[in-house]
């Protein structure tokens, strides 16, 4: 152990020189876009885990949605704790996104900002177009490296499997504009050399999906039915046949993509199909329920041009990345099921 008596004193002619200052790490910053959502929260949470300094824009307005981040938020007054950010911006601005890039100086960007509902891209396709379409995320100096994120949806009418090599056939105003998207952050691939990556996401749940979403209305309805807050369920078309997979084990491959030495694009899914009533089945089973008991079909929930049957093939996520789902199909339906059952009884 060092003693007052092991430092020379001054003047004693002793030639000491003093030891190197201490190696200054630098710790990784990362933008998201969409922090507040569901794939955005876990990302957050995700990156701050790997030591990560992290902004994340929202919308602007006087009653803003942080419910998702509430529970890893610390006010930036405790700076020397508060390694997580939020900014206003305007996603449909490109000043605005610019300028937050140009200010924060990230090193990974993550778009997943978007107006998610198929049907109400059609109800709005111009502001779906603005926002999920949107190119200005690719155009700052120096560029960072930036994951896009896409969606099965890009695929339409498509023949299985789907892939990464698979053309796109899209059916609805929301997947055209994220199939813009995606080929935007080609172009700057290709075009000026820029590390973007597109990442073609299956569908992907958890406890914090919206509640208009497919999953959290079934869950929803399954956790008041069973407290005896509700009776009946009506959705559409339960023999449509989709991909599900848990959305943090989907963050992970987002980070994994801007990891590689050379930007790609990627299907990110399970690699397995399950149709709405094996979900229904999963659902109501679980808290000793028969789902035909309380499921009633309403055509008013059809769409225009729908699709009923998606699988995806992530081979090369787990061969190049080396990706592979954690949760499976039936752990996830239950995972959220027992949320909002708890919901329920609040």
């Amino acid at each position: 152990m060092a003693t007052q008596n092991d430092t020379p004193k001054s003047g004693s002619g002793a030639n000491v020189e003093a030891p190197p200052p201490p190696p200054q790490h630098h710790r990784k910053v990362a933008l998201i876009a969409g922090i507040t959502g569901q794939d955005g929260s876990y990302l957050a949470e995700f990156l701050l885990d790997k030591g990560y300094e992290v902004h994340g824009l929202i919308r602007r307005s006087s009653n803003p949605n942080t419910r998702r981040v509430d529970h890893i938020y610390i006010d930036p007054h405790n700076a020397h704790k508060a390694r997580m950010k939020l900014h206003d911006a305007d996603l449909t601005d490109g000043s605005s996104l610019r300028r937050w890039i140009d200010t924060i100086c990230p090193d990974e960007v993550y778009s997943l900002a978007d107006q998610y509902e198929v049907a109400v891209s059609f109800e709005m396709p111009g502001y779906t177009a603005d926002v999920a379409g949107s190119s200005e995320m690719f155009g700052s100096i120096p560029p960072p490296r930036s994951f896009a994120s896409g969606t099965w949806g890009e695929y339409g009418w498509t023949p299985l499997p789907l892939s990464e090599t698979t053309p796109f056939y899209p059916r609805a105003p929301y997947a055209v504009s994220k199939c813009a998207a995606h080929w935007y952050a080609m172009h700057y691939r290709e075009a000026y050399g820029l590390f973007v990556c597109n990442g073609i996401l299956f569908n992907h749940e958890s406890p914090r999906q919206g509640e208009n979403f497919l999953s959290r209305k079934i869950t929803r309805a399954v956790g008041r039915i069973k407290m005896g807050l509700q009776s009946t369920l009506f959705l559409r078309k339960p023999e449509a046949s989709l991909d599900w997979g848990f959305a943090g084990d989907y963050v992970e491959a987002m980070w994994k993509m801007l990891q590689q030495g050379k930007p790609d694009d990627y299907v990110v899914a399970t690699g397995q199909s399950h149709t709405v009533w094996d979900f229904l089945h999963v659902a109501f089973g679980y808290v000793g329920l028969k789902c035909w008991n309380h499921v009633v079909i309403d055509d008013r929930y059809f769409g225009p041009r729908e699709v009923d049957t998606f699988k995806g093939d992530a081979r090369k996520a787990e061969k190049v990345l080396g990706w592979k789902p954690s949760v499976g199909f039936e752990n996830l339906v239950k995972m959220i099921v027992d949320e909002d059952i708890e919901l329920a009884k609040r």
